[in-house]
């Protein structure tokens, strides 16, 4: 198969020529219609996730057809389209069984602690725990979307946040999960507010039904505190920066909600709240990380209905190659402005 190849922590990404996966006893192999590219696979790259070992295949979110099953797997069969959550939970540990798979004990990551979906096949293992079925409505295109910065974006507003009708929702970061978390919390019925330094962004989040904030245009807290009439209800970092998430707390009205969903990586993965503000006004500092396989048939009904329209987002369809090279370029200012990159690896 072919597949983009990373051999050295941020050195060059290739396309190379890879043995096919082989079918875990309780997985699957997909070919992969479409993966896309995430923020997170740049972290990878760049050595910021300790289960990542070299030489390694990235890629996490994904959509694509079984082309091959393992013998303890009896509830998906070859031919069926599928997506998957980018946690792969285990089923049976105390977290698992509380209901919560998307932090479950014992995780598995493809992209991160195995090889992921960056290549023409991908070997996923627990496919009765994390298979979803795709309906007909949803393309390959559109679901690789959806592990990540859809299925993220809407536990975070709609499930952890719990963001309700006429709450003001500040969004800090417009990339993929951050556009994706613009669009449900306008589907959810609040007032919403993009922050993001580009352009690009910020026009596509006011076409999403968002009022659009220009960091650099002067003090970004004390703008957002004013358009608010007082401050946000709810606020959420959906990038991933010490300086963002300090803003995304001070936006907020006392006794508000922030929501931390965009990873803190390299300098910034020790990063603290100001406990002292956060007691001051009773903020509340919630956490949130992906979207279980079970959260997945009401994410789905919204997307195949069209009250999410994800396919919105999607700015461009890139091969293997241009794919490696957009990677790579993730860490540089705007590059992942105007919407989402989803890779074609047949292409």
């Amino acid at each position: 198969m072919r597949a983009v190849l990373l051999e050295t922590f941020g050195g060059p990404l290739s396309v190379a020529d890879l043995p096919d996966p082989a079918c875990p006893g309780d997985g699957v192999v997909v070919r992969v219609g479409a993966t896309g590219l995430c923020r997170s696979d740049w972290h990878a790259w760049q050595g910021h996730d300790d289960g990542v070992r070299l030489p390694h295949v990235p890629g996490h979110e994904l959509a694509g057809t079984v082309v091959e099953v393992g013998p303890a797997v009896s509830t998906v069969a070859v031919g069926d389209r599928v997506t998957t959550p980018f946690v792969l939970a285990c089923g049976t540990c105390a977290t698992c069984r509380r209901g919560d798979q998307q932090v479950c004990e014992r995780q598995e990551q493809p992209g991160f602690t195995g090889w992921g979906s960056f290549a023409e096949l991908v070997a996923l293992p627990r496919a009765e725990v994390n298979l979803v079925r795709l309906p007909d409505e949803v393309p390959d295109d559109v679901a690789a979307g959806l592990g990540c910065r859809v299925a993220t974006a809407y536990r975070a507003v709609a499930q952890v946040g719990g963001v309700r009708p006429g709450e003001r929702v500040v969004v800090h970061g417009c990339g993929g999960v951050g556009l994706a978390a613009v669009m449900v919390a306008r589907a959810l019925g609040a007032e919403v507010y993009a922050v993001d330094p580009a352009p690009a962004s910020r026009d596509l989040a006011a076409r999403l039904g968002a009022v659009p904030v220009d960091p650099a245009a002067g003090a970004v807290v004390e703008a957002l505190v004013d358009l608010t009439g007082g401050g946000a209800d709810v606020s959420l970092d959906a990038f991933g920066a010490a300086s963002v998430a300090s803003a995304s707390l001070r936006c907020l009205r006392p006794r508000g909600r922030h929501v931390q969903v965009g990873l803190l990586g390299g300098a910034d993965a020790g990063a603290g709240a100001d406990l002292g503000l956060v007691v001051a006004r009773e903020l509340q500092v919630l956490g949130s990380h992906g979207l279980s396989a079970t959260g997945y048939p009401e994410l789905l009904a919204l997307v195949a209905d069209g009250t999410l329209r994800p396919d919105l987002l999607l700015r461009d369809r890139v091969g293997l190659a241009e794919g490696a090279r957009r990677l790579a370029a993730l860490g540089e200012p705007g590059a992942g402005a105007g919407g989402a990159t989803v890779v074609l690896p047949h292409r």
